[in-house]
């Protein structure tokens, strides 16, 4: 699409891109290539460090070579996206050969062998009566390793960023655990503490001395120990957070059997789902997954969709009717023809969207990375005005020394960092897999003010399909003779209200309807025909003759009586005379009641607005238990989204529930908008949260996760900004021992990540 811009000679418009991104350690990392990138020219980039990625947008007079080469100028490497697959395929599938596996393995490795050589130095240190002569220089050759091997990583990190004059947080682990090394090796070497029967006592606090007996190999040993824990747990947490996405990306069959001409007829041939095309026939035999969209050809099934939209009870479908890739076939063989295949299927769909909602930042989250960005530096200075304070104080310089390494140790913005990204990627994991898909983290923070609900009525509150509501007889007849003779006349017609009678009559007095002969349509008013030598009249008033007055009055009444609850009445007549009415009209969904009373327990005001009659909206609204005075009724297509604007300003904060083309607008104008899943394409492109599943109490199961996420990100900040805002005063003050303050820094980053995942317990009311 060209803009004005193009149009004047400016540059065109940006295209846009993910970057895999690896070498981040902390918040820190993630804020840092940003920075570099945005600095670019025409360049928007956002980076997150939980989901390892960058969502970039860029002119064209760059490329994404050019992208890759700032990241790694910035000190840390970044690929291009692979070339497109197909879920639907099982692409993308989690394997042990993974970067991600990999990394994982290393740190374990890294974590085993450091535990176990660092929890003797730790003893030895903790408790002055295992120390043995000599201790001290078992604890050095213990401890060497641990220092050098396996903190390694965060030596690396460190020197990459002083290359680039930056620092992160394994700036100040670096710099901690490599101070207490030094100054133990000093005390070894050059001080006191490598004579033979040196023993000194633990101490939960700062200690005041010269320093020249004291060494600190426990805490070298111990805080990197400590910290590769927490690296560890917080990635295996991370990986679980991505679960639902990956599960998601894995649901698809990986082979079909697809229907090949042959010489004697159709033959089966079993291919890779990734090589079907648009207009294949395949086979899907009970208990397979159905490779991708499309219609069913021939045969009837029962389909398991919980998958798709979390509904445990299984779809009938048949000839005609459209079905889903990944979806089971719980019943009869099926022949289906794909219409949408790879990216364009419904599952591919639903991981972008999850993924894209991933990938983003809530504002609160841009307020913390800045923070994180600016507070290494900070500590820094906090660690070195803590070692002048204490040396100042005349408290010597192991006190000042501990102080300083105390303070460096404690502080982690990776709590920061972590606080939103991994609360996002589990909810929207847990939605995804309830049928619920968030656009973006900013589609949180709107459900926190919603405070009205807009209901589209037609496919939202009812089904948007016509259906048999009553039969009611004349004197005389009996309602399923009149419906089963109207039925055998109305099956010979397409007409959506023919349609409804057929499949009332079919569910009320059976499959096996008479034959109809002379069979006659009148566009608009109704249909006539034989049946067993009976011509039928089924219509409007209008289209009747020689009707019996008698018996016209008797049925006026309860016509008139249905038509008021803006219901569709069809006259059924024969022999001069009307035998009986049919009642047909659009059903209010059974769970629409329910799903209103919901909305309301979550401090919203249920809005009905729909095209209809104004006694139909009442009537519907009556029924799922809307005021009278919250109908809106009688609104052009058109003006739907003047509704919404209306609203508003009257000082609403409005969300909409919609399904076709005619709510795309109202959806888009909404502060949110909620798609049903039933729906068109327009309308779930122009909102903000889409229910895959068709019942309306999805919509409160969807405010509710979004509302519960929310509160999880800002649980997880505040604790995040608690934790470093009490434990830099204790740490500066002498009131932990640096090996006590990795501990507690390690548990904040594994509290968050934790906290995080209680999402995936989250229950959705209509499995209740």
């Amino acid at each position: 699409m060209s803009s004005v811009t193009d149009q004047l000679g400016q540059p065109p418009a940006t295209t846009g891109i993910e970057l895999a991104i690896s070498g981040m350690t902390c918040a820190s990392c993630a804020n840092r290539i940003e920075r570099k990138l945005n600095k670019v020219d025409g360049v928007t980039a956002t980076v997150n460090y939980a989901t390892e990625k960058a969502k970039v947008s860029f002119p064209g007079s760059l490329t994404p070579a050019d992208l890759v080469r700032v990241v790694e100028e910035a000190g840390y490497a970044a690929e291009l996206p692979p070339a497109p697959t197909t879920p639907t395929a099982g692409a993308q599938s989690t394997d042990e050969s993974s970067p991600a596996d990999e990394h994982l393995r290393e740190l374990r490795q890294r974590l085993l062998v450091s535990a176990a050589l660092s929890i003797p130095v730790i003893v030895l240190a903790m408790v002055p009566a295992l120390q043995f002569r000599y201790w001290q220089w078992l604890s050095l050759t213990l401890a060497a390793p641990v220092v050098v091997w396996g903190a390694w990583p965060f030596h690396r990190a460190a020197w990459v960023n002083l290359r680039h004059r930056t620092t992160t947080m394994d700036t100040l682990i670096s710099m901690g655990t490599l101070a207490a090394f030094g100054w133990s090796l000093y005390a070894l070497f050059l001080g006191t503490a490598g004579m033979p029967g040196m023993t000194h006592p633990f101490e939960l606090t700062i200690s005041r001395g010269d320093g020249a007996g004291n060494i600190y190999l426990e805490v070298a040993a111990g805080v990197t120990t400590f910290i590769l824990a927490g690296r560890y747990f917080e990635a295996r947490s991370k990986r679980q957070a991505g679960a639902a996405l990956r599960a998601l990306l894995e649901l698809g069959s990986k082979d079909v059997a697809v229907l090949r001409p042959g010489p004697d007829g159709w033959r089966e041939e079993r291919i890779p789902t990734e090589r079907l095309m648009v207009g294949d026939r395949f086979v899907v035999r009970p208990g397979e997954k159905i490779a991708t969209d499309g219609v069913v050809q021939e045969g009837t099934s029962a389909v398991d969709v919980s998958m798709l939209t979390g509904e445990s009870v299984p779809v009938e479908v048949g000839v005609g009717d459209a079905v889903t890739g990944a979806t089971v076939n719980a019943g009869g063989r099926l022949v289906v023809q794909a219409t949408r295949v790879g990216a364009d299927t419904q599952l591919a769909q639903m991981a972008r969207l999850v993924e894209e909602a991933q990938n983003g930042k809530a504002q609160m989250q841009r307020l913390a990375d800045r923070i994180s960005g600016v507070f290494v530096p900070i500590v820094i200075l906090i660690a070195v005005g803590t070692l002048v304070f204490w040396l100042v104080s005349g408290a010597g310089g192991t006190a000042a020394f501990t102080a300083a390494v105390s303070v460096l140790i404690i502080a982690c913005p990776c709590a920061l960092g972590l606080a939103t990204p991994t609360a996002l990627m589990v909810g929207t994991g847990r939605g995804a897999q309830l049928g619920i898909l968030i656009k973006g983290p900013e589609v949180l923070e709107s459900t926190r003010r919603v405070d009205t609900v807009v209901l589209d009525k037609t496919g939202t509150v009812t089904t948007g399909q016509m259906s048999l509501r009553a039969v009611r007889a004349a004197d005389g007849e009996s309602e399923e003779h009149v419906l089963r003779l109207a039925g055998a006349v109305e099956h010979a017609s397409e007409h959506p209200i023919a349609r409804a009678i057929v499949a009332g009559a079919r569910e009320r007095v059976g499959d096996s309807l008479p034959e109809v002969s002379d069979f006659a349509s009148t566009s608009g008013l109704g249909v006539s025909g034989v049946v067993e030598g009976t011509e039928v009249v089924v219509g409007r008033p209008a289209f009747l003759t020689e009707q019996d007055e008698t018996r016209r009055t008797e049925l006026d009444d309860v016509a008139r009586g249905y038509e008021g609850e803006g219901l569709t009445v069809v006259h059924v007549a024969w022999r001069g005379g009307v035998r009986g009415i049919l009642v047909v009209g659009d059903s209010v969904k059974p769970t629409s009641g329910r799903a209103i009373a919901e909305l309301r327990g979550l401090g919203l005001r249920p809005v009905l607005l729909t095209g209809d009659n104004e006694r139909a909206a009442r009537a519907v609204a009556a029924e799922v238990g809307i005021e009278a005075d919250e109908v809106i009724a009688e609104v052009l297509p058109a003006d739907k989204v003047d509704v919404v604007k209306q609203l508003q300003d009257q000082g609403r904060v409005v969300a909409m529930v919609g399904d076709g083309v005619n709510d795309a607008a109202a959806l888009a104008q909404a502060d949110l908008g909620l798609a049903m899943g039933t729906g068109t394409d327009v309308a779930i492109e122009a909102s903000d949260l889409t229910l895959v599943r068709g019942d309306l109490r999805s919509a409160a199961d969807a405010i509710r996760l979004a509302r519960r996420t929310l509160a999880t990100i800002k649980g997880n900040l505040f604790w995040a900004f608690a934790y470093n805002v009490a434990a830099l005063p204790l740490a500066a003050a002498g009131l932990l021992n640096p090996m006590l303050a990795g501990a507690a820094m390690a548990f904040s980053s594994v509290f968050v990540v934790s906290n995080s995942l209680r999402l995936r317990r989250f229950q959705p009311l209509t499995q209740h």
